[in-house]
């Protein structure tokens, strides 16, 4: 009988720990490399994603609520309008990407970090966001929310702002010494030693209907 319970604990331990194994399997990727996945179509295998990277995969339209991106790179892929409600960005970067529609306002903002290269981030959602140092490298921005975001010392190199928000918004030593087509109200919004070119003077005296020549 003794033998018959040993055995029978060990089974059973060893069910536990291949449950415990599947588990973690089924909810945390680290180190993965992906490539041309359809997440539309296939669905998410894991709720968190460390030290990966995606390359041309889709996630557009997806429901990303409460998943969690570590450390990982996006290279080429489409996220158009996802649901991304309580999702973690951190120490991600976005190469060429399609993000538009997204609403960056309703992510994790728990160590919100994210590098933008060469992106269409149109129609995005920033309200609110805290975006110090950001970089926005060659995206395109129009139509975007940056409204009471805190931009303090974010960079915007040659990216496209037309119809972007800046209201309540803090740009302080935040460089759009490269960035175009923006209007900006010094009234409305904080631009303490702001970097602007000459030919982005402009942008920030709409309101006051002067030429800058």
């Amino acid at each position: 009988m003794g033998n018959i319970s040993v055995s029978h604990t060990i089974k059973d331990h060893g069910e536990t720990n291949l449950i415990r194994r599947r588990t973690m399997s089924d909810t945390y990727l680290e180190g993965e490399e992906i490539h041309d996945r359809d997440f539309k179509r296939s669905g998410l295998s894991a709720t968190e994603y460390e030290n990966c990277r995606f390359e041309n995969c889709n996630f557009s339209g997806l429901d990303l609520t409460g998943v969690k991106f570590i450390d990982c790179e996006f290279d080429n892929c489409d996220l158009t309008n996802a649901k991304i409600v309580d999702t973690a960005f951190r120490g991600v970067q976005f190469q060429g990407c399609k993000l538009m529609g997204l609403q960056f306002d309703t992510c994790s903002q728990l160590i919100f970090d994210a590098l933008f290269r060469k992106c269409q981030l149109n129609l995005c959602s920033f309200h609110g966001c805290q975006l110090k140092k950001f970089n926005f490298i060659n995206c395109g921005l129009k139509d975007t929310d940056f409204s009471e975001a805190d931009l303090t010392e974010a960079i915007f190199t040659y990216c496209d702002l037309k119809n972007t928000t800046f209201e309540r918004t803090n740009l302080e030593k935040a460089d759009l010494s490269t960035a175009y087509d923006f209007q900006i109200d010094p009234e409305q919004n904080r631009i303490k030693k702001a970097k602007f070119s000459q030919a982005g003077l402009a942008g920030l005296l709409v309101k006051y209907d002067i030429q800058v020549t």
